[in-house]
């Protein structure tokens, strides 16, 4: 396609800084060096205007499953691109999301005879994902008379999108805390983030700090103690949300073995509705088996099950959110009754993100993936033990194919680095001199490649990641 229109050539790279507004980016410092521009990718692969080339370290933004240019999604796309692109939800039903709705819900109940998901709701991305599960919550609460004014808990560090009800849910103040006022109050409960547990009494070692924390669970019994005490107060919560397993913009935090079973054990007790969060965490990326999420890894029952980001295998936005015919029997009345979900997106159940979908499941159940996927997470797991040579390197936190390596000012001391230092920005750029692309969350590097990525690309990966540390702070090396 011929980008070029009449008048003065401009480059992408001038017309971006001119005109483009990024998100999560401080743009004056955007503004101050020439942004990589991508105008290609295959497989695992990326390419620049220029023609350089480097593998994509965190799946575009956490979204790409089986690789760029995939010839089974591309296919679908174009059949489906011979019908129709997109036609309305409202009052209109179509084949793909219709065909992907059952595809979802029976992956979701698993093996279980008795299926506990049964509707769909599609919408855009992962905020909105979020926010259908609120909404649903907060009313289904409400019409069951268990309370009048529905309260809501997440998880210490929570970050569940951007629009207002995600926000609410959020506790990053760096993300949330300006638009304050806007939201409505969530409570939180405390993470299990081992490597900086206050109850966590063991010294720093060279490996995952969930391996060698000295503690007697004591956010487990926070949990039920929060809990207890809000039922006491004659309002218990209403829902739970979580990201199971990994918290990803909390700073790839890995839950503890059996964590979150236990939470949600107790939350369910106190009869709050769970929430769970798998934009991230689903369609295979905690676990390389035919378990597509990680609540089931977990072996955790959500009644609200939020999708996103892999959901097309990386191609389109396309969000969904599962939840049981209870909470879609309370939405069900006569039209004047007025009980109907008063909530939709222009772009529901798009048929292009539907076969996108489709093509995706179809990948992610073949015996090659599976295989596939299995040798990466360990190839992801022996390469990642070199970074326990820098002293710069706290903490390594591996989920299936998700890892966050987090930096510090001296490993022996668990000593942070400062944001204004920007140590994860930093390394981050380094990386991308040697051709591997992802993105910090503070000082912490995410690394959570395509599913297609080989072994040797996952080690190259982890071998530039070592790099760019030694470069960032020379005295690494000593």
């Amino acid at each position: 396609m011929n980008f070029r229109k009449d008048g003065p050539m401009k480059t992408p790279a001038r017309l971006d800084q001119q005109y483009v507004w990024h998100p999560f980016t401080q743009m004056r410092d955007w503004l101050r060096t020439k942004p990589i521009v991508i105008a290609s990718g295959k497989g695992a692969v990326l390419r620049d205007t220029k023609g350089k080339e480097y593998l994509d370290g965190n799946s575009s933004i956490w979204t790409n499953l089986h690789g760029h240019a995939h010839p089974k999604i591309n296919g679908a796309i174009k059949k489906q691109l011979k019908k129709i692109a997109h036609s309305s939800a409202l009052g209109l039903a179509n084949e793909p999301a219709s065909f992907l709705a059952e595809r979802l819900v029976k992956a979701a109940n698993g093996e279980k005879k008795a299926g506990h998901f049964a509707k769909v709701f599609y919408s855009d991305d992962g905020s909105t994902a979020l926010e259908v599960a609120l909404k649903l919550a907060y009313e289904f609460t409400r019409r069951s008379g268990r309370s009048k004014q529905p309260k809501f808990i997440s998880l210490e560090g929570a970050y569940h999108g951007d629009t207002v009800g995600a926000v609410s849910l959020g506790h990053i103040d760096l993300f949330h805390k300006a638009y304050k006022g806007l939201l409505f109050s969530a409570d939180k409960l405390q993470a299990p983030y081992c490597y900086r547990c206050p109850f966590n009494k063991a010294k720093p070692e060279r490996a995952d700090a969930r391996t060698y924390r000295k503690c007697n669970s004591e956010c487990t019994s926070q949990a039920e103690k929060v809990f207890s005490v809000q039922k006491k107060k004659g309002n218990p919560y209403a829902g739970f949300a979580f990201e199971p397993l990994m918290q990803g913009a909390a700073g790839m935090i890995a839950q503890p073995s059996g964590w979150l079973k236990q939470v949600t054990d107790i939350a369910k007790e106190h009869g709050a509705l769970l929430i769970a969060d798998e934009v991230m965490t689903g369609f295979g990326r905690t676990d390389p088996s035919k378990t597509h999420f990680a609540c089931q890894q977990a072996k955790v029952q959500p009644d609200f099950l939020c999708l996103a980001k892999g959901l097309t295998g990386g191609y389109l936005p396309m969000a969904a959110t599962l939840t049981t015919q209870r909470v879609f029997d309370a939405f069900l009345g006569e039209y004047h009754e007025f009980k109907t979900f008063f909530h939709g997106h222009s772009y529901t159940g798009n048929q292009l993100g539907a076969v996108a979908g489709l093509a995706s499941l179809d990948l992610l159940e073949t015996e090659k993936s599976l295989r596939e996927r299995a040798v990466l997470q360990q190839t992801m797991r022996e390469a990642l033990l070199i970074l326990w040579t820098s002293p710069y390197v706290g903490d390594v936190r591996q989920v299936g194919l998700v890892a966050g390596i987090e930096l510090v000012k001296d490993w022996r001391t668990r000593k942070p680095f400062e944001l204004k230092e920007q140590a994860g920005i930093r390394v981050c750029q380094a990386m991308a001199k040697r051709g591997v692309l992802t993105r910090p969350i503070g000082s912490v590097i995410a690394l959570m490649p395509p599913y297609c990525t080989t072994p040797k690309q996952m080690k190259r990966m982890v071998a530039v990641l070592l790099e760019a540390i030694e470069e960032t702070f020379p005295q690494a090396k000593s």
